[in-house]
């Protein structure tokens, strides 16, 4: 580091101030697109985190009492709250949804205390509303929205009369013999401390994460439950980055990310902490990816052949856009244009999910989703490779709630009577794998050609459950506000921000707002 917090680049005076100038559009551009939440929005989900605590810290003197514990371990015991996922990171959007872990201590059960009298607790509250019990997934969760915003509660149970609320889940004394659903919850928040600890900038990794997040989603790599990358992956790639380049910009930081991975020696598993947890044998999947918090884990991943192409396709494609990024006329925009599935594939299978109710809709689209890695599978078999869109449509014109998904199949001709054989595997498949606690809704699926598609299938717009930010690119009308770009000392035409003007700036140049 220079004085006064200036990164060395290594590079030439003039260089260094337009590698700046490329960091500050970039930046520019996050805030443009919403990525950077207000003051207020903030203030808002720590009351959320806030009052969260306090229910959970009643809830858990309410189980002490049922189990008859002694007045004294009564007033000890305590449970408490650890926000992880894009929040717990700082990269939430305004949109974004809340991860929150509920750690709580050995004798509250997830099975008779967590889904049973929490569930009630949050309902007799008044914020509260759409509570869901998610049982049946790898990590258990309470689903439920809480002054508006969606709040994912997974559970973790610790062998401890009580939890601090600054508990240290990287202790081993807090980890010794916890069950497994309890080690998996855990994983998450694990991770993100980790992480947070490893990088030698938290600002600078927070906005690379942000951007390559807002890259992945427009171009249609981002959900790990359609086989891309995940929130978890991509912030072990960006700490990655960041740490091997400590002295970065943040423009400099968003090239080396597609360069380090466009070449990367797959199946070669990305470390963060190598020299500390070397892993044995064979890591598993296409793209194995180590959680950095030790016991030689992988992240969970559903990548196929056909994801795996598609993936690396963007990589490359993001490395051939930013490779010149300190060159005139480069714009960051091009990097994040949304993908144009409905002109580059002329066939698509379209999968049609249906309830009777919006309530049952979101649960078995949630069921159905955590099978889709094994549709995928099947589809490749039966039609070769397949992008898997992870946009959400909705058919208007149907009676009943519907989510229908459009997949880009590679090619050209395609025998539309062998998506009957696809149908019947992957109904067995949902039918038989675990017990679906809920209504079970409808399942169509059917091949289309493009021209069949809506007209918003390329936008990638708004996911039904803000699990998928809005992707739809929303290009920077200069007619229609009072914001004067400012320009590049070094590259004309190139802009670096917008300036505030006054009302009798605007009133001068004719602008409408």
């Amino acid at each position: 580091m220079r004085r006064g917090g200036e990164r060395y680049t290594g590079l030439p005076p003039y260089m260094a101030e337009i590698e700046e100038e490329c960091s500050v559009s970039l930046r520019q551009l996050m805030v443009n697109e919403g990525l950077i939440p207000s003051l207020e929005d903030d203030k808002k989900r720590r009351s959320v985190i806030h009052m969260l605590q306090r229910i959970v810290v009643r809830w858990i003197k309410i189980v002490a009492w049922k189990r008859r514990l002694p007045q004294h371990h009564i007033n000890a015991t305590n449970a408490t709250i650890i926000p992880y996922g894009s929040y717990g990171l700082g990269v939430h959007g305004s949109e974004s949804d809340i991860d929150a872990l509920c750690i709580g201590p050995f004798f509250a059960t997830i099975t008779e205390d967590f889904f049973i009298d929490l569930p009630d607790l949050l309902k007799s509250r008044a914020e509260v509303s759409e509570v869901h019990c998610v049982k049946d997934a790898k990590v258990p969760l309470i689903r439920f929205k809480f002054d508006g915003i969606l709040v994912d509660l997974p559970y973790a149970q610790l062998r401890v009369l009580s939890i601090p609320n600054n508990v240290d889940v990287l202790n081993p004394f807090f980890l010794r013999d916890i069950d497994e659903t309890s080690w998996r919850s855990l994983s998450g928040v694990r991770a993100n401390q980790c992480i947070l600890q490893i990088v030698p900038s938290v600002e600078l990794f927070q906005s690379l994460l942000r951007c390559v997040k807002l890259w992945a989603k427009r171009r249609g790599v981002y959900g790990n439950l359609n086989g891309f990358l995940g929130g978890v992956h991509m912030a072990i790639l960006a700490a990655f980055v960041c740490g091997y380049n400590p002295n970065a910009t943040l423009s400099s930081l968003v090239a080396s990310f597609f360069s380090t991975f466009a070449y990367w020696q797959w199946p070669t598993p990305v470390v963060l902490l190598r020299d500390a947890y070397a892993a044995t044998g064979s890591p598993p999947g296409l793209m194995p990816i180590q959680l950095p918090c030790g016991g030689r884990q992988y992240c969970n991943s559903n990548v196929t052949r056909s994801t795996y192409c598609k993936i690396m396709s963007e990589f490359h494609r993001g490395h051939h856009l930013t490779k010149g990024y300190l060159k005139h006329g480069f714009n960051w925009n091009s990097l994040f244009e949304p993908y144009p599935y409905a002109t580059t594939y002329a066939w698509f299978v379209k999968i049609h999910l249906s309830a009777s109710n919006e309530e049952d809709l979101s649960d078995w689209v949630g069921w159905v989703k955590s099978r889709f890695r094994s549709l995928l599978i099947k589809i490749e078999e039966v039609f070769g490779l397949c992008d898997p869109n992870p946009t959400e449509h909705l058919e208007a014109c149907e009676k009943q709630p519907n989510i229908v998904y459009y997949w880009g199949l590679h090619l050209r001709t395609v025998n539309v009577s062998d998506i009957e054989s696809v149908e019947t595997d992957f109904l067995k498949n949902v039918n038989n794998s675990g017990s679906f606690q809920g209504s079970v809704g409808g399942i169509q699926l059917s091949v289309v050609q493009a021209s069949q598609l809506p007209k918003n299938v390329e936008c990638d717009t708004s996911n039904r459950n803000n699990k998928v930010a809005r992707t739809c690119w929303r290009v920077r009308d200069d007619k229609q506000c009072k914001d004067k770009p400012v320009y590049s000392r070094h590259l004309p035409g190139y802009v670096v921000g917008y300036e505030k003007m006054n009302d009798r700036d605007a009133e001068s140049t004719d602008v409408k707002c």
